[in-house]
């Protein structure tokens, strides 16, 4: 009897061993989940990748979109059910947030609370919406969030490729059960449990937002840019200029992320490690510190917030022929010339 027990044992073993990660989720899809209907209001990149990743993972997925989205037919595509945003929520015990950051509370006033069902799990993919006072759940909602350190393509090709991206999760308001079900969640869409990282909504919310413009995004691009400009100024050529400046920052990037800053340095040329102790400071002074601390105090004070949560169609027509000003046709023409 025991040999037979330990050869069914060992089979099983080996068969969840040879599962794909997808299927392994599937597999042991948590009791958490079943039964349960998970809405997900947008279909953008993030809301597109987190919708596919839980119906692969074996859950019960249905797209919640404004009628006239544009979203609707990509939904579609993949084989969705979509509804309206009311008739989302009237029909799911977990309601999934992936709305743009500005139009939650707005969406959530009008189509969202009148139509709560009791006791609906609400899940955030960022901290903005809660912390910033624009959405209040029930005081009996789960309130959780999960928040992966990737774009949805990328959270989407992890998944596919048996990989997993880390996240920031948070619980304000929960059950005991609240932490198993946040877990269950996140597996599903693809977040190994280990990858995890306590957070909370506030934290989430202020750090995401001031390392998108003061470092990632913002601050990046005007540095790259402005290299680039210097160098193009004086003579070289846009290309060349451009495999210089940016070309090669995934690699070093990468350097950093494996071995540190410190790491970073001491892989690189003797050369380029005195150069950059000898003029690193002249280009990032103490200013630089000084403006970053400005936009961490317009970020916590909730001026920003407030002023992103009032932005209408016509505001984001300008904020699109204001992006364009950020780079210069040349640039984008050499960037695709060395894309792939």
């Amino acid at each position: 009897m025991q040999a037979v027990q330990h050869d069914l044992f060992c089979d099983i073993k080996q068969a969840l061993g040879n599962l794909s990660l997808p299927q392994y989720i599937q597999f042991m899809l948590k009791k958490e989940l079943k039964n349960k209907k998970i809405g997900v209001l947008g279909y953008g990149s993030q809301g597109r990748a987190v919708a596919l990743n839980l119906r692969d993972s074996g859950c019960d997925v249905i797209i919640g979109l404004p009628s006239q989205s544009k979203s609707r037919k990509y939904a579609k595509q993949d084989n969705f059910v979509v509804t309206t945003t009311p008739k989302t929520v009237k029909q799911s015990d977990v309601l999934l947030f992936a709305l743009p950051d500005h139009l939650q509370g707005r969406i959530y006033k009008s189509e969202i609370e009148p139509n709560l069902q009791a006791k609906t799990t609400f899940v955030f993919l960022h901290g903005f919406a809660i912390h910033f006072g624009f959405i209040k759940p029930p005081n009996e909602s789960d309130i959780l969030m999960i928040a992966p350190h990737a774009p949805g393509i990328a959270l989407r090709e992890k998944y596919l490729t048996d990989k997993s991206v880390s996240a920031f999760q948070a619980i304000e308001n929960g059950k005991k059960n609240s932490k198993q079900l946040l877990t269950a969640l996140a597996e599903a869409i693809g977040i190994r449990k280990n990858k995890l990282v306590e957070n909370s909504f506030k934290n989430e919310a202020i750090g995401d937002l001031f390392g998108e413009q003061a470092v990632l995004c913002g601050g990046l691009s005007e540095l790259v840019f402005n290299g680039y400009s210097v160098l193009t100024e004086n003579g070289l050529d846009s290309d060349n200029a451009y495999l210089e400046v940016c070309y090669q920052l995934d690699l070093l990037i990468s350097l950093i992320k494996k071995h540190g800053i410190i790491g970073m340095y001491e892989r690189i040329s003797v050369a380029a490690r005195y150069g950059s102790v000898k003029n690193s400071k002249k280009i990032i002074d103490s200013s630089v510190k000084k403006n970053m601390q400005a936009v961490y105090d317009d970020i916590t004070s909730g001026k920003f917030a407030n002023k992103l949560n009032k932005l209408n169609e016509k505001d984001i027509e300008k904020l699109s022929h204001s992006l364009k000003k950020m780079s210069s046709v040349s640039f984008e023409k050499s960037s695709k010339k060395f894309s792939n």
